[in-house]
């Protein structure tokens, strides 16, 4: 099957999962969850804005960062720009904060509420280089629409 078929299979999938949920941690549990089972990649999980910095949220994977700074590293960067990044390789990222050696490529896309403030990002990682490209960007952003 095709990425982008998979993805509108997945998308589809959580929106019927999360319709209705008001707590915002379980929502992003199972998002987390149907994404990484889904699509295979190695880490996949939530930051949530808190006290001025990015703390970890729910994911599936090895353990990660805790606490992100303002805009330090792929998150923190995400944050303050306001918009998704997709780094092809983690290494050649000013600033780039390795939470793992095995992280490779990564996507990160802020999650903006209906007031327009950036509550948090979904951080997604891969043990591969360039795993992640504009059928991703789209599709993630779009799935991080329903939050």
């Amino acid at each position: 099957m095709e990425k982008a078929e998979k993805y509108k299979l997945l998308a589809e999938q959580i929106k019927a999962l999360i319709e209705g949920e008001k707590d915002e941690v379980a929502v992003m549990a199972n998002v987390a969850a149907a994404i990484h089972q889904e699509m295979g990649f190695w880490w996949t999980g939530f930051y949530r804005v808190k006290d001025g910095e990015l703390v970890l949220g729910p994911f599936q994977g090895p353990v990660a960062c805790m606490h992100i700074p303002f805009g330090k590293g792929v998150c923190g960067s995400a944050w303050k720009a306001g918009e998704t990044i997709v780094v092809p390789d983690v290494e050649q990222f000013p600033g780039h904060i390795a939470c793992s050696s095995e992280s490779r490529s990564e996507i990160v896309v802020p999650i903006i509420s209906k007031k327009g403030e950036i509550t948090g990002v979904l951080d997604i990682d891969s043990r591969d280089l360039a795993t992640f490209d504009e059928v991703d960007k789209m599709w993630l952003e779009k799935i991080v629409g329903f939050l």
